[in-house]
């Protein structure tokens, strides 16, 4: 069997090897046209050059978005049903094509399957499956599972990201007894941005389901989700964690559908961080037994850091990776803060060799 990527506390392993997972966002070479009906011979070339890049930088992985809101994929019938991954028939391999990509540049790919960000589902894909379970299943029997169990063996799989800032989405502002699923104290914090749609408990079971569907394909993945502010996602600060086992599993009844790392995205408001914000805290500030990755920032919103201050403060605060946004519009800016990393070991070594 391949090593793969593990948890192991508040870190990451490979091969027995402590990692720190250094890179960056290449989110989309053709937004939500990128993989299934062939399209990604089209874009292949253009991805391999960001990894190549990636790579001569120092970095060792990369998260990037799949379905977007189901533009092209998964393949849907006129009811909204998922009846496969796409209408080609080319998904599958396209997918073993890139994990195969990202082994020869030894990067990990975290695969981000929606997006929760925007609000341009006009065909009712992504809505339909937070919100009509039966759906949801038909996504998980025709094709998530079955993409799971295609390349589970594929060690350049680094784990699993279920949706991107899904609280773009959420209905901010409800008053519900259970914890989990209440947003009062979300109000006026940002929370449905993009369209106040989904309850908390219809997005909880959302991912649940999915994490369950992974596990039970592949039991070693790994699972998570990228939340724009850890506002939602802690304990800490008075705040309410709504991703935790407990709220997962109440929300969608499947015990293994659980999230094994925190993913916090972080952008400064107006030039100042929120008190909540990463770069205002350690890892241990959060009071977690799960690793932490800030998985979107930049020096644009950095709080008035430049890039290597950002990639500095990130490996020297207890955080166990760090992926700028974004490499394909701004990886002129990024690389330079990944590389100025890569030599540093003390909370993890950053250059792998995936085998």
């Amino acid at each position: 069997a391949c090593a793969r990527l593990q948890v192991s506390g508040d870190h990451f392993t490979y091969n027995g090897q402590r990692v720190f997972l250094s890179g960056g966002n290449l989110p989309w070479i053709n937004y939500a046209y990128d993989f299934g009906n062939g399209q990604w011979a089209g874009v292949k070339a253009r991805a391999e050059e960001q990894f190549k890049l990636l790579s001569e930088a120092g970095g060792n992985s990369l998260r990037l978005w799949i379905h977007i809101q189901g533009e092209t994929s998964p393949n849907y019938d006129s009811n909204g049903n998922v009846i496969g991954l796409d209408a080609k028939g080319t998904f599958i391999d396209d997918f073993k094509d890139l994990l195969n990509l990202a082994k020869k540049y030894n990067i990990f790919v975290f695969p981000t399957l929606w997006n929760g960000a925007v609000n341009q589902d006009g065909q009712n894909h992504l809505n339909g499956l937070v919100t009509d379970a039966k759906k949801l299943q038909t996504y998980l029997d025709k094709a998530l599972t079955p993409l799971v169990q295609a390349v589970k063996g594929n060690p350049a799989l680094g784990g699993w990201d279920i949706i991107n800032e899904i609280e773009g989405m959420l209905i901010p502002g409800r008053d519900v007894s259970e914890k989990c699923y209440d947003t009062k104290v979300l109000a006026n914090s940002g929370v449905g941005w993009a369209g106040q749609k989904y309850k908390y408990e219809d997005a909880l079971r959302f991912i649940n389901w999915q994490a369950a569907a992974i596990k039970t394909a592949d039991p070693g993945a790994l699972v998570s989700v990228g939340v724009a502010n850890p506002i939602t996602n802690t304990d800490q600060f008075g705040r309410i964690n709504h991703y935790t086992d407990e709220c997962l599993i109440k929300a969608g009844g499947k015990s293994n559908g659980k999230l094994d790392f925190w993913q916090f995205h972080s952008y400064d408001w107006q030039g100042n961080f929120d008190d909540v914000a990463p770069f205002k805290h350690s890892y241990a500030d959060y009071k977690t037994d799960k690793p932490i990755v800030i998985g979107e920032f930049w020096e644009k919103q950095g709080g008035g850091m430049n890039i290597n201050q950002l990639f500095d403060y990130i490996y020297n605060h207890g955080y166990a990776g760090a992926w700028s946004w974004d490499l394909v519009n701004e990886g002129g800016n990024q690389r330079p803060g990944i590389a100025h990393i890569k030599s540093y070991t003390k909370n993890g070594k950053i250059p792998v060799t995936i085998s």
